[in-house]
């Protein structure tokens, strides 16, 4: 069985593609990628050891109507490219991830009698899953809210959203090595997303006294790259200090860091939200206000009516509200216990086998 995976734009998209890769691969399915050439996709798709196809694909600017003619023509020249490209390769079974370049490969296997399974990572579905979803075998959704989209209801899966099996690789002990943490110590990791999150950092520098006042206490913080100058100056953090409270830029050991937490502050887009769940860390929830169509916190509710977390507006940050919020979710025991057992029924940890599954149904396999 070969089956052709496709996503691009962002890592929310290529993460559960990834993850999906993984599970397949060690069934015996013989996986292909296809993304744009220009995205974070062909680097990080190539680092996976996936063999990999470009294909141009482009949005379009409402402000600039004119560029949607460059788009129509980059997806229909996209199109035949990928139908020649299956031609040669033979799939299965094509799964959509998000992003662009979905479209032409999507319409591609749409045309050529290939099964297409849609999987959709967020609570409000992107524009090209809600495009494919319609002519897709199977529509695979991380939360039910996305349904409403899908005009064919008897399509949809419920799988939850993959997550790659490095986040589970470390385990508590090594994480805390890695962090030169003691074990009967607690730690709070805060991380606002690969680009960072700087209303989120000064929010948590605000309460530096409150925080290192508990002596057991110990703080991660993930910073984004273009913050951790301006966090690091607005801590000041003495030497003594600095001990309990380790400011990172970007970390490529997020799966050891997250191994180690007792608690998390973090943003809810989907590729954190599903790596908390599958981790089972209490978590308090920040999510990004300017998300196509306020997706994280939709996401972010979800989780929060299922228990797992706490929420708190962007715009609250500086109320006392965040402070009170942090401080029970690190001083709780009960809290952070509750919240981990209602992650776990979330099943995160099994929605790369879930998906599998829905992409070998609808392949006949």
């Amino acid at each position: 069985m070969r089956a052709v995976l496709s996503g691009g734009g962002t890592a929310g998209h290529i993460n559960p593609a990834l993850a999906l890769a993984e599970v397949l691969a060690e069934r015996g399915v013989d996986v292909l990628y296809a993304g744009t050439p220009q995205g974070v996709e062909a680097r990080l798709v190539e680092e996976a050891g996936i063999p990999f196809k470009a294909f141009e694909a482009s949005g379009f600017n409402r402000n600039h109507p004119t560029t949607i003619f460059k788009g129509v023509y980059l997806i229909q020249k996209s199109t035949n490219a990928a139908k020649r490209w299956f031609s040669e390769v033979k799939p299965d079974v094509v799964v959509a991830f998000g992003g662009y370049v979905c479209i032409p490969v999507g319409r591609a296997a749409t045309e050529t009698g290939v099964p297409l399974v849609v999987h959709e990572q967020n609570s409000v579905m992107g524009m090209a899953n809600k495009y494919l979803s319609k002519k897709a075998a199977a529509v695979c959704l991380t939360y039910d809210h996305a349904a409403s989209a899908v005009e064919d209801k008897s399509k949809i899966v419920l799988t939850g959203n993959p997550v790659r099996s490095s986040v589970f690789a470390s385990t508590r002990e090594e994480g805390r090595t890695l962090l030169g943490i003691p074990d009967d110590a607690r730690m709070l990791l805060v991380t606002g997303g690969s680009l960072g999150a700087r209303h989120l950092n000064q929010g948590m520098c605000a309460l530096k006294e409150r925080l290192l006042s508990r002596p057991d206490l110990h703080i991660v913080h993930v910073t984004g790259p273009k913050e951790l100058d301006t966090v690091t100056e607005a801590l000041a953090l003495t030497s003594e200090e600095a001990k309990r409270w380790q400011l990172f830029g970007y970390t490529n050991q997020m799966g050891a860091c997250m191994a180690a937490a007792d608690a998390i502050v973090s943003r809810a887009g989907a590729t954190s939200l599903a790596e908390i769940s599958a981790r089972a860390i209490p978590a308090l929830l920040v999510p990004f206000p300017y998300a196509t169509e306020d997706h994280q916190t939709t996401n972010a509710r979800a989780y929060v009516d299922a228990g797992c977390a706490y929420m708190i507006a962007d715009a609250d940050v500086e109320t006392p509200e965040f402070g009170e919020l942090v401080e029970r979710l690190v001083d709780d025991a009960d809290v952070r216990a509750s919240m981990s057992a209602a992650a776990r029924e979330q099943k995160t940890a099994d929605a790369a086998a879930a998906l599998a599954d829905a992409v070998m149904q609808a392949a006949g396999r």
